[in-house]
């Protein structure tokens, strides 16, 4: 799976509406995202360069930014504000300053397309993929402006339900708006010291997600984690000789980043095989073991892919590689015979389609 956000961005003009389409992850899977403004954009300006982010609409959210977001299902929208309910006082009575902020507790749910309250004010931050569909239009919305999003499940899977009843029908639609935003930064901005404190949250994150069930949140989480640390392993690399270490001394050596990156690969394999991805997964647990060849998870996932892939000579060599560093292991045992087995097997077939081709 590629970091995320699987994002696969393209632009259409229709009738003179601006509409994106985006791929984003949800707990039960992939959906396809389109998003549509209710309302003619105007181009940023140059001389809004200066502003601040957190005041000026011609900005858009960044990594770090707590976003005071509201989303709807649109039908429920349309309905209160055709009985005039209180959909439409939202801005009178809930504006608050920038500065008070403060994240909404949120609760991840493995059967909701959408991890936000719908209806209420919440305050997401950005970059930490509580819900991937809202975070990825956040990162186009200027404060006070309101788009529709459609959303359209990708696969075979289980549908995902919504938070609020719906009448089933499919795409489903929302609109969200942006109130306000704190500033944040865009990874590029961001200090060694900084990226280094989002990978770990984000790893963090991923092994809590995986062992709640939600593989495809963990796949995001580790995803963004080797988005942000695969360019800092380059950058420590290139400074370790001088006295760039010791002057930030929470950040560890490039051996130590080399070490994590491999988890993070290997923790990522995991996941694909669990989604049934096995090709990705054997790519994934390849990385995990030119980094750290002693690796033994990555040798095990990587000889599970193979094997998946009926690739029995690599995943043959990936389990004797993983018995060297674990002798006598149950597992890489049992595997290693299942593939002898299917040799024994896929000989005996290639010998009687060869008799019967001299026959």
């Amino acid at each position: 799976m590629e970091p995320v956000h699987l994002v696969e961005m393209q632009r259409d003009k229709q009738d003179a509406v601006d509409v994106t389409s985006w791929v984003s992850v949800c707990p039960a899977g992939l959906w396809r995202v389109q998003r549509k403004w209710t309302h003619e954009r105007t181009p940023q300006s140059s001389s809004d360069a200066g502003d601040d982010a957190s005041c000026s609409p011609n900005y858009c959210p960044k990594l770090g930014s707590l976003c005071r977001v509201r989303v709807q299902l649109k039908a429920r929208e349309d309905d209160a504000q055709d009985d005039g309910s209180s959909s439409t006082k939202g801005n009178e009575e809930l504006a608050v300053a920038v500065t008070e902020l403060v994240p909404t507790p949120i609760v991840r749910r493995l059967e909701a397309v959408l991890q936000v309250p719908l209806g209420d004010w919440t305050n997401l931050r950005l970059g930490e993929g509580q819900c991937d569909v809202t975070e990825a239009c956040l990162e186009g919305m200027r404060a006070g402006e309101k788009c529709e999003l459609q959303l359209t499940p990708i696969g075979s899977g289980p549908e995902p339900s919504v938070q609020q009843p719906s009448d089933g029908d499919l795409p489903l639609i929302f609109t969200v708006e942006l109130q306000a935003f704190t500033p944040g930064k865009e990874s590029w901005e961001m200090s060694p010291a900084e990226r280094w404190e989002w990978v770990k949250s984000h790893k963090e994150r991923g092994g809590g997600r995986f062992r709640s069930g939600d593989v495809w949140g963990a796949t995001d989480s580790y995803s963004r984690a080797l988005k942000l640390l695969i360019p800092l392993c380059g950058l420590v690399g290139d400074v370790e000789d001088t006295n760039f270490l010791e002057e930030t001394p929470q950040l560890p050596s490039s051996d130590q980043l080399k070490i994590k990156k491999a988890e993070l690969h290997s923790n990522l394999s995991l996941c694909q095989l669990k989604l049934n991805q096995p090709q990705r997964a054997r790519d994934s647990a390849a990385k995990a073991t030119q980094l750290e060849p002693g690796a033994s998870k990555a040798w095990y996932r990587l000889g599970q892919a193979c094997q998946r892939l009926n690739e029995l000579d690599e995943a043959k060599v990936a389990f004797k590689k993983l018995l060297e560093l674990q002798p006598d292991l149950p597992a890489a045992v049992k595997a290693l015979k299942e593939i002898t087995n299917k040799e024994k097997e896929r000989n005996v077939q290639l010998g009687l389609r060869l008799s019967k081709m001299f026959s």
